[in-house]
């Protein structure tokens, strides 16, 4: 116990000592600010270089202002920031913080200056808008040239990059990095310049840089339920969020899965299955999207699967990247409603089935079935079903079939009509046939259709009252 007091003391001393340092640092940079003597750290001479298009580029201007993350106590922070609100140095330590962006025009001329461009270089938007980037910065950092090799799609949001010599409003002079991106319109053509400028010019502020942006990165990716990787070419894992590693049958640490391959943790099926897949990705060079259905011991799970390849500065690829959504709830949830989908229509054709051929009692031993709209296959089946099943409950010795509203009379419905009117004679009961309108008789002339033993008539009124005399008798 008491050797671990030992070691706290001592790290307190170490991370006090390091905040003093800081401050006086801070405070011999105002003095000499305030005495307009450029401060100790110039930068050193720089020529433009561009780097290649590259999608990680742009985590490189992701916040220019960064180091807090390295250094326990938060207090130096503060006081950076009380220090020197104008100067940009006072904001190191916040990888959060918005970064210096600037756009101009092919011709150089600004249309866009933030607050973080007005820490790094002293100008304010104000004053910076409508005028030539290079009377402003003392830099053309990127070159006509450039402009042109830069032909990314928008949508793929690509950055290049390019590091240039460039000096502040008081003449101080910065080493500077421009990641940027060249926005086209509509016809292909530049239209702006859009750059996330870092001060490059310190070595310790860089490293603080980059470590406070990693642990930004980590942690955003580390809080996503989606499964994130990143494979060698080999296949091996050099990265694995914190969801993919409480997504094994075992828990892992992520760790374990550094320099892993899969087939040393999945089923040789299953392995060799993502195998092939990302080989595909890797020689088709872009970004695929698909869905996979994996048996594991859980039972058949569903994902959704993007997959991409990593690429260095000159294009080439050097490794593979995975983002995976388990979808199992969805596609399940979706397997339900559709059979829940086809237990209702099932049941709401069962219910139209018995509206369209509805069997009407009329009397005893007296039924009707009015029929309506067009008659099928299937629906003559219903109906000779309907009427026999409704013969022999109610022991009906005259069926009144009414086809006042039947669309057309054709072959078809013809032939439906007489075989129901048969199938009924076998069960001894009359037959009769109403709604027959003069043009319907034609028709039925005209087909041949035997209606021999089957009462027609022309109207239901008629046929009922046909009915009920008979059954008085």
């Amino acid at each position: 116990m008491m050797r671990d007091d030992l070691s706290e003391a001592g790290r307190l001393r170490e991370e006090n000592a390091e905040l003093r340092a800081r401050v006086a640092a801070l405070e011999k940079a105002l003095a000499e600010r305030s005495s307009g003597r450029a401060p100790d750290g110039t930068a050193p001479d720089g020529a433009a270089s561009n780097g290649a298009a590259s999608n990680g580029a742009a985590l490189d201007g992701a916040a220019s202002n960064g180091a807090a993350l390295d250094g326990a106590a938060s207090n130096g922070a503060a006081l950076d920031g009380a220090a020197s609100a104008g100067d940009h140095a006072a904001l190191d330590g916040l990888p959060t913080a918005v970064p210096a962006v600037i756009y101009w025009r092919p011709d150089g001329t600004v249309t866009h200056w933030n607050d973080g461009a007005e820490r790094l270089f002293g100008w304010s938007a104000g004053e910076a808008l409508g005028r030539r980037l290079a009377d402003l910065v003392a830099a053309d950092p990127v070159s006509p040239a450039a402009v042109r090799a830069f032909d990314s799609p928008r949508a793929e949001s690509r950055f290049a990059a390019a590091s240039s010599e460039a000096r502040t409003r008081e003449g101080h002079a910065l080493l500077c990095r421009w990641t940027y991106a060249v926005l086209r319109d509509d016809r292909g053509d530049a239209r702006e310049i859009a750059a996330i400028v870092d001060d490059t010019s310190d070595q310790r502020r860089r490293e603080r840089t980059v470590h406070g942006r990693y642990q930004m990165l980590l942690q955003l990716v580390d809080n996503a339920r989606s499964f994130i990787f990143v494979k060698d070419i080999a296949g091996r894992y050099i990265f694995a969020n914190r969801a993919y590693a409480q997504s094994q049958p075992v828990e892992k640490h992520v760790v374990e899965f550094i320099g892993r391959h899969d087939r040393e943790a999945l089923l040789p099926g299953i392995a060799e299955m993502l195998e092939a897949k990302e080989q595909e990705v890797m020689a088709g060079g872009r970004v695929m999207q698909f869905e996979e259905a994996l048996q594991t011991v859980n039972g058949l799970l569903h994902y959704f699967t993007v997959k991409f390849p990593i690429l260095d500065e000159r294009g080439a690829p050097i490794g593979l990247g995975g983002i995976v959504t388990e979808i199992t709830s969805l596609r399940r949830a979706e397997a339900e409603r559709a059979t829940l989908q086809e237990e209702i229509i099932a049941a709401q054709q069962a219910t139209l089935r018995e509206l369209s051929t509805p069997l009407i009692p009329l009397a005893d031993g007296v039924v009707a079935m009015p029929l309506v709209g067009t008659i099928d296959t299937g629906r003559a089946e219903q109906i000779m079903e309907t009427l026999l099943s409704g013969i022999s409950s109610q022991g009906a010795h005259t069926a009144i079939l009414d086809i006042t509203g039947v669309r057309a009379v054709d072959t078809h419905v013809a032939d439906a009509l007489t075989r129901t009117a048969r199938a009924a004679q076998l069960l001894g009961t009359r037959v009769v046939l109403t709604g027959v309108r003069p043009e319907v008789a034609q028709t039925l002339v005209t087909l041949g259709v035997d209606l021999s033993g089957i009462t027609t008539l022309s109207t239901l009124q008629s046929g009922i009252a046909h009915a009920l005399r008979h059954a008085r008798r």
